[in-house]
């Protein structure tokens, strides 16, 4: 962790949530696949192909005038372009999609791997996010560091690990306090954030497995379909049930933290 104060090309967590978009960022995600379905259907593949990335341009732009990620918006319109390149390359639809299944199934193994190391993915990306020694999901919700700073700009030094403090100058972020206990040493965490991994894996395996049967019989229509059914809807779905695990989760550390001193 750098120190307050100090320059440089930090990366800070605490801007990953602000950087993801939201729902209208995975909204925004599904346009150029609806409407390559819809020209191609319509139009052949050649219009399916300038739909989409009609499409992915239009989002891109609609992203920056929303301010929103740049990051984001280009590797939106980097998988777009990657995708209609394969399907143009090759001259049939179905390989719009190949991109997407060979990136679920590379996720998911991932993911799996991730789990005898007892490192389970989900674990470490939701502790790099809201880590659960701050309690900042017990009640529900994401309180800001970066908010509680502005609100308290006088605040002219935190206390860091080992009782020493560390000067805090007005508008700086205020970091977070080293934890008692790592939260893979908590069983209850590693074993729940374990099955969470196994959760999204599964989703991302589902994905590449039915994708890839209506790929290998060339179902461009279904295909499409389980594309858009098995994302947003089946992403939505599983975000709520990890949220509230992760929410359970925080309120089982911060009641089991010994009081201060």
């Amino acid at each position: 962790m750098s120190e307050p104060g100090r320059g440089g090309a930090t990366f800070d967590r605490h801007l990953v949530l602000d950087q993801l978009g939201g729902w209208r960022g995975m909204v925004d995600a599904s346009l150029p696949t609806i409407a390559f379905i819809v020209a191609n259907s319509v139009g052949g593949l050649t219009v399916g192909i300038w739909a989409a990335l009609a499409s992915a341009v239009l989002v891109f732009l609609l992203r920056l005038l929303r301010r929103e990620s740049l990051q984001q918006a280009v590797s939106g319109l980097f998988a777009v372009a990657v995708a209609v390149a394969i399907a143009a390359y090759s001259g049939q639809a179905r390989d719009f999609f190949v991109l997407g299944i060979v990136r679920n199934a590379g996720i998911a193994l991932v993911l799996l791997a991730s789990i005898p190391f007892r490192r389970p993915l989900v674990g470490v990306i939701a502790e790099f996010l809201a880590p659960s020694h701050l309690g900042a999901m017990s009640t529900h919700r994401l309180p800001s560091l970066r908010d509680r700073a502005r609100r308290d700009p006088a605040a002219t030094a935190v206390p860091v690990e080992g009782g020493a403090t560390v000067p805090v100058a007005a508008g700086d972020r205020v970091p977070d306090p080293e934890p008692e206990r790592h939260w893979r040493d908590d069983p209850r965490m590693l074993r729940a954030y374990g099955w969470l991994t196994v959760l999204w894996a599964g989703v991302f395996l589902l994905r590449a497995v039915v994708q890839g049967f209506f790929y290998l019989r060339d179902e461009v229509e279904l295909l499409a379909t389980s594309s858009l059914v098995l994302g947003l809807p089946l992403t939505a779905a599983e975000l709520v049930v990890t949220l509230w695990v992760v929410a359970r989760l925080h309120r089982h550390r911060s009641e089991a933290q010994p009081p201060a001193a």
